[in-house]
């Protein structure tokens, strides 16, 4: 037994020994680039017009589908109808029921107005900076959402519930309407009810935020698209099947375009950690220092 310790100690000796020039040439030094910063901001400039083309984008319909008006109000005929025929609830019903409670329309009118599109893009802006290995296909999810909603706007323009009788325009009520006076005022598409985008994006950030943080308190990300679907409805900007529409759209694309470490269970990826904007992140905190796996066994 003392001499299998005394050999155990002569090999810890010799281990001690070892030149540390033989570990240093297994390290490669990284020199940091100078141009970093700009390449940040190049970048954050370049997601940004990228948010403002699906602005854009969403907006587009409405030039594209003038002289659509008769159309859009014999679908609206047409789907609530249908609606009734399965059972749907009335939004006009629930309109009864909310606008009653002091301050509920205002409350509505204010959040679609200033949450839809502020939200999403810092919600796309934080993912950038902060979370860069599920930004890309967070972007492209909501690229691909857009475009398929844009097809369904041109295709089946469709009039909301607020310009058909029985349903009150909050909007028009309380003058914090976010449209003109008329179908064929403002910026927006008024016949772009179909699917609703409104609901459609409030899924993708949930979801978003819900994969790319970690506290407990990330599941209350869910109350944004409930009360999205909850608002869009009591405003009469949309109707039931609008909102369960772009949910339909909505949860392919989300299972389609997930990150990679969502896609097999139980591997750790590198990428998938917290960093400020990636790769370049990395090597902008100055000397990166990278050891070779035959070192590692060394030590």
């Amino acid at each position: 037994m003392a001499q299998v310790q005394l050999e155990q100690v002569e090999r810890a000796s010799v281990r001690a020994d070892k030149p540390p020039d033989e570990d240093r040439r297994h390290l490669r030094l990284v020199p940091c680039p100078r141009d970093a910063p700009q390449a940040k901001l190049l970048r954050i400039l370049r997601e940004v017009l990228f948010v403002a083309f699906l602005f854009g984008a969403y907006n587009l319909g409405r030039y594209l589908s003038m002289g659509h008006a008769d159309e859009a109000f014999v679908h609206a005929h047409t789907l609530i109808h249908l609606q009734t025929q399965l059972g749907l609830p009335s939004e006009a019903g629930l309109q009864r029921v909310a606008l009653p409670i002091p301050d509920l329309a205002q409350g509505a009118n204010r959040y679609y107005e200033f949450v839809h599109f502020p939200l999403t893009a810092l919600v796309l802006l934080w993912l950038m900076i902060r979370r860069p290995a599920h930004y890309p296909k967070a972007r492209w999810a909501l690229a691909a959402l857009t475009g398929l909603a844009l097809v369904g706007h041109l295709v089946f323009p469709l009039a909301p519930p607020r310009m058909m009788p029985g349903w009150v325009d909050t909007g028009a009520l309380l003058g914090q309407s976010v449209y003109g006076p008329d179908a064929q005022s403002g910026l927006a598409n008024q016949f772009a009810a179909m699917p609703s985008l409104h609901v459609g994006w409030s899924l993708m950030v949930a979801v978003f935020m819900i994969r790319a943080t970690r506290s407990r308190w990330r599941w209350l990300w869910i109350a944004h698209p409930v009360l999205t679907f909850t608002v869009v409805v009591v405003t009469a900007n949309h109707y039931f099947s609008d909102g369960l529409v772009a949910i339909a759209l909505a949860v392919p694309l989300l299972i389609l375009f997930r990150p990679k470490q969502f896609r097999r269970r139980g591997r750790v990826r590198r990428d998938s950690a917290p960093a400020l904007l990636g790769t370049s992140d990395q090597e902008s905190a100055g000397v990166v220092a990278v050891a070779s796996s035959s070192s590692a066994r060394t030590r």
